[in-house]
């Protein structure tokens, strides 16, 4: 049961004997991901547009992006600062549709409301 004690491993050490280590490898963060993957694009509503007059944009999002990884995609693609993220889930569901009473599959979402300081601005055109 000495296998894993102290005293073990220091009596190798002094008798000479090498002892070896093992180095792990770990795997890519997703920090490493290429940051115009993250936003999908600008989503243009009435009513992301009436925040954007409030320095508030709205984007579509990756499903399993983050607010720190959506902080740097902003930077990166449109040179501004943003104060502060917040991420909105849309999870799947099914709905009836039509006049016969169908199940239809509504795909989920996810998007990204990115505030801004007063002088920053996205140009949506």
């Amino acid at each position: 049961m000495a296998l894993f004690s102290r005293k073990q491993k220091a009596e190798n050490k002094e008798a000479g004997t090498a002892v070896a280590t093992v180095k792990t490898v770990t795997k890519a963060m997703s920090i490493d991901r290429n940051l115009s993957d993250v936003i999908s694009g600008l989503r243009i509503t009435e009513k992301a547009v009436n925040q954007g007059e409030q320095n508030v944009y709205t984007f579509n999002v990756r499903r399993d992006a983050t607010k720190f990884q959506i902080r740097d995609a902003v930077k990166a693609l449109y040179n501004v600062t943003p104060v502060k993220v917040n991420i909105v889930n849309k999870k799947p569901a099914h709905r009836l549709s039509g006049s016969k009473n169908r199940m239809v599959k509504v795909s989920g979402a996810k998007k990204a409301y990115v505030y801004l300081k007063k002088g920053d601005t996205i140009n949506l055109v």
